[in-house]
């Protein structure tokens, strides 16, 4: 399998509500999907759609990541974007994600991938605690909240960037940078770094403003990396974007 681009995805100046039969948010909030792992635990799939604010086309992103050198593999991500339709609103949501699987299948199925995900940890949206630390165990059978006797920490921070990307220029200033990220992962053997962004951003992130942890996630019945997904926040049409990142932690 020919692999290609870093396994990293790709926030706004402000945020805005709307208020339409519920809480909606202006900009394109993301949501994720967890298509799974093959059965070795090698290769993690997963999808990012939502509606872009301002034109309000459906769009659907497959990624699927080579856990072991932390890239996408050939051909990803799997993308439908009803921007380029002629009328940009007449293809619904379910569709476009439909269009995007049919996209992704072939290379689904010749890798296996359908094994399920286990949630270990989750910031969810209606959370309001810290998205920068995540502290989980290791489940273990059997019952609820039952775990193993060890204390797994994940820790984000955020710096500016060295060197700013070309399309941000008009963007970044003093009080609001352009911002790459680290990640660290602690266990009982010790503290390591899984993920530190160089001196600028790769173009498929966008000009990001900042960065939280929104889950963790595993293999539920075969082994394999546990990973981190990160929400990343680019500079949005009307607010702060959300995009995911997905980060392997035991490479």
């Amino acid at each position: 399998m020919v692999l290609a681009a870093s396994a990293r995805l790709a926030a706004s100046l402000a945020g805005l509500a709307l208020a339409a039969a519920g809480p909606a948010c202006a900009a394109d909030r993301a949501e994720i999907g967890f298509l799974g792992y093959d059965e070795r635990g090698s290769y993690f799939a997963f999808e990012e759609y939502g509606i872009h604010d301002g034109s309000g086309a459906a769009f659907s992103n497959i990624y699927v990541v080579d856990v072991a050198t932390d890239t996408w593999v050939h051909g990803a991500p799997f993308t439908v974007d009803a921007t380029r339709d002629a009328d940009p609103e007449a293809r619904p949501l379910n569709q476009v994600r439909r269009d995007a699987r049919a996209r992704a299948d072939a290379t689904l199925e010749q890798l296996g991938i359908g094994w399920p995900v286990q949630i270990l940890a989750l910031n969810g949206d209606g959370e309001h605690g810290d998205t920068k630390s995540v502290v989980f165990s290791t489940p273990i059978c059997c019952g609820p909240a039952t775990t193993a006797d060890d204390r797994l920490t994940v820790t984000l921070t955020t710096a500016p960037v060295a060197r700013l990307p070309e399309m941000c220029a008009g963007i970044a200033g003093d009080d609001i940078p352009i911002v790459g990220y680290t990640l660290n992962f602690t266990t009982p053997e010790g503290a390591r770094i899984v993920h530190a962004d160089g001196d600028t951003l790769p173009k498929s992130r966008g000009c990001t403003l900042d960065y939280a942890i929104y889950a963790i996630v595993g293999a539920a019945a075969t082994g394999g990396s546990r990973i981190a997904i990160v929400a990343s926040s680019p500079f949005g049409f009307e607010g702060p974007d959300r995009r995911f990142l997905a980060v392997p932690l035991d490479r």
